[in-house]
This record gives C-alpha cells, sequence and structure tokens, in this order.
C-alpha cells in the first residue's frame, strides 16, 4: 500500500506536469518571450517523449518490475526537469524542460496499472483505472488556481524548484516502498512483443480510438484554454487559474463517473462511444460560436472535461485483448497511443494556429476546435468497427 501511494502521488505530479503550462502563459511571454508557437512545442513534446518512452518503460516493467522502472526514471528525468525549468533564460530551456517532464513521468500511471493487472481481476481494472486516474487529476487542479496563486505569492521559479525537490523525494518513495508483483519473467521480453500486439487487429480500432481521444481535453486544458481565455475574454493568470481549475475538477468527477460504467451497462464500446460523441459536440459547438460568453465558455469546457476522460474504460477494453505475458507491453502500447496522439494533435494545432494571419482571432479558434472536432469524428466512425468486451462475460470479465 505504501507503494501504491507514492505512485499515486507521482501521478498526481505527472498530470500537473502537463497542465500547468496554460496558466504560465503570461508570465513565459512577458519575461522569456515565449510565444504560442513555442508553448505549443514544449506541450507537444511533453506528451512525444512520453509517448516514445512507453516502448521502453513498457520493456522495464516486464524485466526489471514497476519499482526499479518508475523510480529511476521519474527520480532522474523529472527531478531534471524541474531544474532546467526553475533556471530557464530562454523558450528553448522551457522546451527542455517540458521533454524532460515528458520522460519523467512515462512511467508512473503504467507502473501502477501493471500492477493492478498483475493482482487484481480483470473485472475490476476499469473502476481502478478510472478511479486512479481520477485521484492523479487533483494535479490538474493544482496547476490550475492554486498554481497560480503560488506563481503569484512567490515567483514562478521559486515554484518550479520547489516541485523538483518533491519529485526527487516521491521518486525515493517508489524506488524504497514499492513491492513488484511476483511475475514469470517470458523468454520474449524485448521489444519484439510489441509486434506480435501491433498483428493483433482486434485492437487496432481501440488504438486508433485511444490515439484521439484524449487529444482535445488535454491539448485544451494542458494549452489552449490559456491562449483562448486571453485572446477571447482578456483573461489574466487568476482568470484563466480559475476556469481551468473548473475544468480540472471536471475531470476528476468524469474519471470517477467513468469507472463503474461499463460494468453498470455491461458493456465498454458503447460507453466510451457515447462519452466521445458527447465530447465532439461540445467541440463542434466551438466551431459553431468560438464567442459565447464566459460562463458558457466555462461550462462547455466542463462538459468537455467530464466526458472527455474514457482513459480508464479504453484502457480496460483493449486490456480485454492481451495476452497474459504481453500485459506490460500492451498497456504501454495502448497508452503510447494516447499520449503520442495527445502530443501529435498539439504540434498539429500549434502550426494551423501560427499559420493564421491573426492568431488571437475568434476565426483561428474555429479553425482550432474544428481540427479537434474533425479528427475525433474520423475516429468515432472506425471504432464503430471494432469488437466489445463485456466485463460480466465470462471471456473478459
Amino acid at each position: 500500500m505504501p507503494g501504491l501511494i507514492s505512485l499515486a502521488i507521482a501521478y498526481v505530479l505527472s498530470q500537473f506536469y502537463r497542465s500547468f503550462l496554460a496558466v504560465l502563459t503570461p508570465q513565459l511571454t512577458s519575461e522569456l518571450g515565449a510565444d504560442k508557437g513555442d508553448l505549443s512545442l514544449a506541450s507537444g513534446l511533453w506528451f512525444i517523449a512520453f509517448g516514445l518512452m512507453q516502448f521502453i518503460v513498457g520493456v522495464g516493467l516486464d524485466r526489471y518490475g514497476p519499482r526499479r522502472t518508475a523510480g529511476v526514471i521519474f527520480g532522474f528525468a523529472g527531478t531534471a526537469g524541474a531544474i532546467v525549468f526553475a533556471t530557464a533564460q530562454s523558450p528553448t530551456a522551457i522546451v527542455i524542460a517540458m521533454t524532460l517532464f515528458g520522460i519523467g513521468c512515462s512511467p508512473v500511471l503504467m507502473a501502477s496499472l501493471f500492477i493492478f493487472a498483475q493482482r487484481f481481476e480483470m473485472r475490476q481494472f476499469a473502476i481502478m483505472t478510472s478511479w486512479f486516474v481520477a485521484f492523479g487529476n487533483l494535479g490538474n487542479v493544482i496547476g490550475a488556481s492554486p498554481m497560480a496563486a503560488a506563481v503569484d505569492a512567490y515567483g514562478w521559479r521559486t515554484v518550479m524548484a520547489g516541485l523538483g525537490a518533491f519529485t526527487f523525494v516521491i521518486a525515493l518513495g517508489i524506488f524504497f516502498l514499492v513491492r513488484d508483483p511476483k511475475v514469470d519473467s517470458p523468454a520474449n521480453s524485448g521489444l519484439s512483443g510489441y509486434i506480435t500486439l501491433f498483428k493483433s487487429k482486434v485492437l487496432w480500432a481501440i488504438m486508433l480510438m485511444t490515439l484521439v481521444c484524449y487529444a482535445p481535453v488535454a491539448g485544451i486544458r494542458g494549452l489552449w484554454t490559456g491562449p483562448y481565455l486571453a485572446d477571447i475574454f482578456n483573461a489574466d493568470s487568476l482568470q484563466i487559474g480559475s476556469v481551468t481549475l473548473w475544468m480540472a475538477i471536471a475531470m476528476i468527477v468524469g474519471s470517477v463517473m467513468y469507472g463503474p460504467l461499463d460494468k453498470l451497462f455491461n458493456t465498454r464500446k458503447w460507453v466510451i462511444f457515447t462519452g466521445n460523441a458527447i465530447v465532439l459536440c461540445v467541440l463542434s459547438y466551438f466551431v459553431f460560436d468560438p464567442t459565447p460568453t464566459l460562463f458558457v465558455a466555462t461550462t462547455l469546457f466542463v462538459v468537455l472535461g467530464i466526458f472527455g476522460t474514457s482513459y480508464g474504460v479504453l484502457m480496460a477494453h483493449g486490456r480485454a485483448f492481451l495476452p497474459g505475458h504481453l500485459v506490460g507491453r500492451g498497456v504501454t502500447l495502448i497508452n503510447f497511443c494516447s499520449i503520442f496522439g495527445a502530443g501529435l494533435m498539439q504540434f498539429i494545432t500549434g502550426r494551423i494556429v501560427d499559420a493564421q494571419d491573426d492568431t488571437g482571432s475568434p476565426a483561428t479558434y474555429q479553425i482550432l476546435f474544428g481540427t479537434y472536432a474533425a479528427v475525433l469524428l474520423v475516429a468515432l466512425v472506425v471504432y464503430l468497427t471494432s469488437k466489445d468486451a463485456p466485463p460480466n462475460s465470462p471471456k473478459t470479465a
């Protein structure tokens, strides 16, 4: 239990490090000259680095276990990222720091899911994953108004230095407190196991859905709420922090809500499809009306936060089709799709916004939200072809 508590706290930090950048938009712009393109690149590289690391993390989990894999990577790369960020003198340093954060945070959730998959029944996987993610989403809450208040009181450099020290302490907790589950070490414990997984056609539609569905809530909460609110409503850091706080709380509510739904309705596919269809409706609203009132915009962000957190059920959907000896690499492969997709969309949306004549105009944000909507629509259509994995079925329970 102490080990899982350490991992849970580390996951709070992971969620924080992927989302706090929006609140610092004014400071990084004025002090370091960072523009939207720089922030988009930094945020995108967090996700890309995190995603690419999943292949290394998957092998590490199956071969060395979660204790060493998570403790070492999170400790060294996470702490280094905070140091580089706290001492940054240019936008390039912010990009490097965010990349290090992505590397450092990459094993935390997967180490936890690996333990869940090995120690508990498969039918409990969705609810345990969803509720663990819900707890981790406290990092989104901390990265909103509390972060803005702390920066206002102590300065962003001091806050980031303190977070670096805290990250190192939690990494030590993981290394010394986590107990690796007893599993048979397969002979095929290298990267070749991923080839076996890629050949499983039943995973293809699930992986595509995972590639796309996290991108809107991650990109909008972690990056675009700041510029959007500043450009459309002239919001300052505290106002941005307030709106993102509500969205962060909504993401916690959504993760908790999704947890038991697959067992309640005995379907994973249709829970995921319905929730993401609602996300599509929210994105479409912004396309047709990019300048609603601040109250309406906040409400829409809250709805997006609630229904855009189907990650836990999606992981359970994919987990149902994974062979036992490839669980570590299987969950990291699915997670790679989730994180890599979010990072890729950060790059795409950043380039699209920068290509506009007036990057702060309502028309620019119509295109931004429309891009997310179009990609999600394609994923939903393909996901309709996926095979369901009802949790109460003997084959998938």
